[in-house]
């Protein structure tokens, strides 16, 4: 085969999201990753906007793990004219099939919506993807074995190795023409309420290293005592604790969390409420991949059958209209749709009323808005005063702090000759560059969005 290897970087280079990593070599080209961009509008805007790039060229997609910043361009893709398989661990397929029929829905309503109520600048506003299209998409699927090199031409073979964070998630292990390429996705925690440690690389030439955290350590907080002061400080107000939470791995963490407290007899028996269609899938992966976390499934039972779990919008409006102090976790994550701005556009104005936010809040979203202070927030075209308490939880987060990466990469033998740093924002991205010159004398590039570099192979 030829000598050179082109890698472009199609996203999450300087930004956090939208993980888009091509590889273009003389006999295949493989895309790492296909996510959306999420956060600031700029960024956002990207989404509709056509790859760079030759996509029928495109031979195969391989997935690190099934969240939106990683999967959730693909029904574009396809629709820009890839025809090739769509491959990563059971799991991750699994997720990624949720997520993507549930984004479709969304956008679907939201645009029918945002038409309804001549909200949006865009006449007619459209879904970004349908659900036909995501269907079409899924059907490009292909499951692959965990920890086991699959050939995919004669001089490239790849590997999926369990890496925490969500479950199904891999870092990807790519030999071409025997030099090796590892993209980290994005790595777990090395304590984990629900999943194993991540397993570790042991050689890489061309290192493709996240950076989300690269410039802090998750603080040393007792998640249980904080969990149990909000919730009696809740029931003291006569209130509602709202927790906007990630549908894959926080909400069934938190979950986990807090059926123990119940049992502990920490807490009384206050309603708590699961309202994310796209969490109580996720809840039966747990299910059917027993092996990729370490929840019993007697206990798993036990939890779920502990908490109401939302079935209909009809019991969105019962859970609000019912005045009783409860617990509810209702997506996104970074409050940037789903079920959980309904409740906090009826009770963000309500000082009873403590809103915790539980993962990593980009640049942009009114996650972030929160967490920075924001006097008002925007739903649905118009703007709420915020009179709720608003608290945060950083150790929750499933991905690495800057020590973490650190002793992850503690097993490679070898000196890479690359080391790229992704997924991050500027403050990580540098912090990292610095750490890993100092723990192990190695040089870092800084990618930006649509850069190229070529590298022997």
């Amino acid at each position: 085969m030829d000598n050179i290897a082109k890698i472009h970087f199609l996203g999450a280079a300087g930004v956090v999201t939208g993980s888009k990593f091509l590889i273009e070599t003389s006999e295949k080209n493989i895309l790492i990753d296909c996510g959306l961009f999420q956060g600031v509008k700029e960024l956002r805007q990207l989404n509709w906007q056509d790859l760079p790039i030759d996509v029928s060229e495109i031979d195969v997609v391989l997935l690190t793990h099934g969240h939106l910043d990683h999967v959730g361009y693909l029904p574009r893709l396809v629709k820009q004219g890839f025809k090739g398989e769509i491959k990563g661990t059971g799991p991750t397929l699994a997720i990624a099939e949720i997520i993507l029929k549930d984004s479709a829905k969304i956008q679907e309503e939201e645009a029918q919506k945002a038409n309804k109520e001549n909200y949006s600048k865009h006449s007619p506003a459209l879904a970004f993807y349908t659900i036909v299209e995501a269907e079409e998409t899924i059907r490009r699927f292909v499951v692959d074995i965990e920890d086991e090199w699959i050939q995919l031409s004669e001089h490239i073979s790849y590997r999926f190795q369990y890496n925490g964070h969500i479950i199904g998630a891999t870092f990807i292990e790519l030999n071409i023409n025997e030099k090796r390429f590892v993209f980290s996705g994005d790595i777990g925690r090395q304590q984990d309420y629900l999943l194993n440690a991540p397993k570790q690389p042991e050689w890489a030439d061309v290192l493709f290293l996240e950076s989300t955290y690269g410039n802090k350590l998750h603080p040393k907080e007792n998640v249980e005592e904080v969990l149990t002061q909000l919730i009696l400080e809740t029931l003291e107000k006569k209130g509602n604790l709202i927790i906007p939470s990630f549908a894959v791995e926080r909400l069934q963490t938190l979950m986990f969390i807090l059926w123990k407290l119940y049992q502990k007899n920490k807490i009384p028996n206050i309603p708590m409420v699961i309202d994310s269609p796209m969490g109580n899938n996720v809840l039966e992966v747990f299910q059917r991949f027993p092996k990729w976390h370490k929840l019993p499934m007697d206990e798993y039972n036990a939890m779920c059958h502990h908490f109401k779990i939302v079935q209909s919008f009809r019991e969105t409006w019962e859970t609000i209209d019912d005045h009783r102090s409860k617990i509810i976790i209702a997506g996104s994550g970074m409050v940037t749709g789903g079920r959980v701005l309904t409740y906090l556009q009826q009770l963000i104005d309500e000082p009873s009323t403590t809103v915790l936010l539980v993962g990593y809040q980009a640049e942009g979203t009114r996650g972030r808005q929160l967490l920075d202070g924001a006097h008002e927030v925007r739903f649905f075209g118009k703007y709420y005063p915020v009179k709720a308490s608003v608290k945060s939880i950083e150790s929750l987060s499933a991905h690495a702090d800057q020590q973490e990466i650190v002793n992850w990469l503690g097993r490679i033998k070898n000196v890479p000759e690359q080391v790229f740093l992704i997924h991050g924002e500027s403050p990580g991205l540098d912090a990292l560059r610095v750490k890993l010159k100092v723990t192990y004398g190695w040089d870092s590039t800084l990618p930006k969005i649509d850069d190229v570099e070529e590298i022997m192979i």
